[in-house]
């Protein structure tokens, strides 16, 4: 299934989380920042309170603001110029700059899942590039609101991983990163008619496969204080086990 719109796609959740069974929604966007962003935006520093953020300013539709007007917003927060970046319109946006500015002070580009877990030379891209090949940035502004009301609208229900307790919820949303699956994803290509389709069956046959397992992947290795403000991603650090059950 391949929908076009946000709009669709929150609907496709809505209805998933109402239907019967416990449900893990793999989001391959991040769902934080690196250290420091949240405190400097919002006075606390917890990923959650991002999200509250966002979710007060960015709405669908015609009248909601764009995700370069929310990232300039963000940026006025800090000095000099704010840690967003990659204005691709021709226009531009007050505040959001096209090329990479210097960092504002204590923030770095990247979080410490991503320096830390396991990725090798290449990193993801920054979450504060906006624009670009590979990108992802500006899903993330426009995704995670997405998210927050999926959550507001089933309180007790949907848990977000890894900052909320997710034994007793019936529906976990955790990020992930499909790249994890490593060179199994490459075998397994030739099979599928598009890398989408092949990233997508593979983790989610990896956790079916799991099954109990699947706990072992969502005990993140960092100190607690670092998890609530930059999260972790699925499976980060046991990639062989993830990896060989995608491959099984």
């Amino acid at each position: 299934m391949n929908l076009s719109t946000r709009t669709e796609a929150e609907a496709a959740l809505r209805a998933l989380v109402a239907a019967p069974g416990r449900t893990l929604i793999g989001v391959d966007i991040g769902f934080a920042w690196p250290a420091g962003f949240a405190a400097g935006l919002t006075g606390q520093p917890r990923a959650m309170a991002v999200w509250d953020w966002l979710a007060a300013r960015v709405a669908e539709g015609p009248g909601g603001p764009n995700h370069r007007a929310v990232a300039a917003e963000a940026n006025g927060h800090f000095t000099g110029g704010g840690p967003f970046w990659g204005d691709g319109t021709r226009a531009g946006t007050e505040g959001l700059p096209r090329l990479r500015p210097e960092l504002p002070p204590g923030l770095r580009w990247h979080r410490g899942i991503e320096m830390a877990a396991g990725f090798g030379r290449v990193l993801p891209k920054s979450q504060f590039q906006l624009a670009g090949i590979g990108a992802v940035g500006a899903q993330s502004l426009t995704c995670v609101p997405v998210l927050h009301r999926l959550r507001a609208a089933h309180p007790g229900v949907v848990a977000v991983w890894p900052f909320e307790p997710v034994a007793a919820a019936r529906v976990v949303v955790a990020e992930v990163y499909f790249s994890l699956l490593g060179p199994v994803l490459a075998a397994a290509l030739p099979r599928y008619p598009c890398l989408d389709a092949a990233q997508v069956d593979l983790l989610a046959g990896a956790v079916l496969r799991l099954g109990e397992g699947l706990a072992d992947l969502m005990v993140p290795e960092a100190p607690d204080a670092q998890v609530q403000e930059e999260g972790w991603i699925l499976g980060a650090g046991q990639q062989a086990a993830l990896q060989a059950a995608a491959g099984a």
